[in-house]
């Protein structure tokens, strides 16, 4: 996985008073959940960041490791959840995850499809169901993108993720999605019902 740089500062004050007067001076509220924990549940650290920096790790189909600075001291971390304005779409507020090189962690990773369907030469379209799937692995052997054959995959045909397997990492999303399939279209319907009429 790709890894970025953000620098931010701890926030004393939290409630939806303090988070708004943050951001009306351009800085997003976060939280960092990480190790510590009290009566078994997460504690999470309260930290702000400037939207200016924050955008560039959010409005990308990219997923990176976050090397944040909080008042200087580092972390590692990936974005757990993010609020938006629901009519904006600006963000309201971010939650980070602290990770380490051997804890498990699961992230949507963006799907790629390499090579010409067949039933793309039949005259169907290919169609992408889903743009991530969700995979559970160490962050260190994550990718940046999951590869995904689609050479032989026919007209009226589909991959789902239980097809799909990738080393080293397991896959979240659950078996029985559709990650992408070859649609008939009227072209593929017209050339199969020629090469019939020419069949016989």
């Amino acid at each position: 996985m790709k890894e970025f740089a953000l620098n931010g500062k701890k926030r004393e004050a939290v409630g939806k008073k303090a988070s708004k007067m943050l951001r009306k001076e351009g800085m997003i509220p976060c939280n960092l959940y990480g190790e510590n924990t009290v009566d078994g549940k997460p504690v999470a650290m309260a930290f702000m960041i400037p939207m200016s920096e924050l955008r560039k790790v959010v409005y990308t189909p990219e997923v990176y490791v976050v090397n944040l600075s909080i008042d200087g001291e580092p972390h590692k971390a990936v974005i757990k959840e993010l609020q938006f304005h629901p009519v904006t779409d600006a963000v309201l507020h971010a939650d980070f995850y602290e990770v380490n090189e051997t804890k498990p962690i699961t992230i949507g990773i963006p799907v790629k499809l390499n090579g010409l369907a067949q039933g793309v030469r039949d005259g169907g379209k290919l169609n992408l169901s889903i743009r991530k799937i969700n995979v559970t692995a160490p962050y260190p052997i994550i990718p940046e993108i999951l590869d995904i054959d689609v050479t032989n995959l026919e007209l009226g045909k589909s991959i789902k993720v239980g097809e799909l397997s990738f080393e080293g990492l397991e896959l979240a999303t659950p078996a029985e999605v559709v990650v992408c399939s070859v649609k008939t279209t009227r072209a593929s319907r017209s050339a199969a019902a020629a090469a019939q009429a020419a069949a016989e």
